[in-house]
């Protein structure tokens, strides 16, 4: 591939530079591959962002040099590369988000090295609705995402009790990550201090392997269900975005059957994939993660949300009673798999 290249696109016109720049030293895999994978995804990838203010996390040497991110749309921007003004509390202005509404915005994007994407759970136009509620499943070492797969998989039975679907992902790094999709009138308010209250609920009930605190001292061996993504301020990897590691991983929709799998089989390396894979399996598998943006789901209400100053104790009390049957069935059912743990010998028969 040469150095540079200047291509049209649905009618764009764009000029892509550093083709051959290696991104990826350990896989050798170059800019021009990154630009090629988010070419050849842009059918399942771009539904799922178009409307979505787009944080960028930028590496204009590669992985393995300093990265930044970029929330404010450059101002070399070509003017057909949408972007819409959100208000920032911390910045005190307006910081004009880019809209990653289409092939050649996506191409434009991956050309300044934004290898990660970060989209808001909002629609630009209505920034105070999140469309989903997300789960951030971190291993602390020796946990890995085996231990995690646990965690979705009791998650998962929370959610099917009350009435919810829910869907997991790999984050491309460490972890999985779990998404229920709304798409209904909800806010912030509502779903931050509901997932927050979910959290500490399985924190109190498997205290040897969920924690609910970031503090680091305290991720030793568990696994992190950070909740405060929930968050109009912050984004969350997009599905289908490359990762930043070592080798060019991707956040990737699975199926529930493969995370129970691999927390049967205690096999980490079946849930992480690279773009090659990620390219043959939607072709083989189509957008697991379709229903996520448009499936319309109504979380319950619950008496410490509904007052208007939810308190996640209290909130977490009531869904604790509600939700009082599938927390049985996950203590009944659930095994937990311990990153310490081995397995017990058989005995010998004399």
């Amino acid at each position: 591939m040469s150095k540079d290249a200047v291509v049209d696109i649905e009618g764009k016109h764009l000029k892509l530079s550093n083709l051959d720049k290696i991104l990826y030293p350990a896989a050798g895999f170059t800019k021009g591959q990154v630009i090629d994978y988010y070419v050849r995804i842009a059918p399942v990838l771009i539904p799922h962002i178009a409307g979505h203010p787009l944080t960028l996390k930028r590496y204009p040497e590669g992985v393995d040099h300093p990265f930044f991110f970029e929330k404010n749309a450059p101002k070399h921007r070509p003017d057909w590369v949408k972007t819409a003004p959100i208000w920032s509390e911390g910045n005190n202005r307006y910081v004009n988000y880019i809209l990653p509404n289409d092939l050649p915005t996506l191409v434009w994007v991956a050309n300044l090295a934004s290898i990660e994407l970060h989209p808001s759970l909002s629609l630009a136009k209505d920034i105070d609705c999140p469309t989903m509620m997300v789960f951030d499943l971190d291993p602390g070492p020796p946990a890995n995402i085996v231990q995690c797969s646990q965690v979705a998989m009791w998650l998962r039975t929370i959610f099917d009790h009350f009435g919810l679907q829910s869907f997991p992902k790999t984050s491309g790094s460490k972890g999985l990550q779990i998404y229920v999709p709304l798409h209904t009138p909800t806010s912030y308010d509502v779903t931050k201090p509901f997932a927050h209250a979910i959290a500490r609920l399985l924190e109190d009930e498997h205290r040897d392997l969920v924690v609910s605190d970031m503090k680091k001292t305290l991720r030793v061996g568990k696994v992190l269900v950070d909740w405060s993504q929930n968050d109009e301020h912050k984004t969350t990897v997009s599905i289908y975005s490359l990762r930043a590691r070592e080798r060019p991983t991707v956040s990737t929709p699975v199926a529930w059957e493969e995370v129970e799998l691999a927390l049967k089989k205690k096999d980490a390396s079946s849930l992480v994939f690279e773009a090659k894979q990620v390219l043959d399996r939607v072709d083989k598998m189509g957008d697991l993660f379709e229903p996520v943006r448009k499936l319309r789901q109504r979380l319950p209400k619950l008496a410490g949300i509904e007052e208007g100053k939810p308190e996640p104790i209290k909130v977490g009390l009531e869904i604790a009673a509600q939700a009082a049957p599938a927390r049985k069935i996950t203590k009944q059912r659930a095994k937990t798999v311990h990153p310490s743990a081995t397995p017990k010998k058989k005995r010998r028969k004399v």
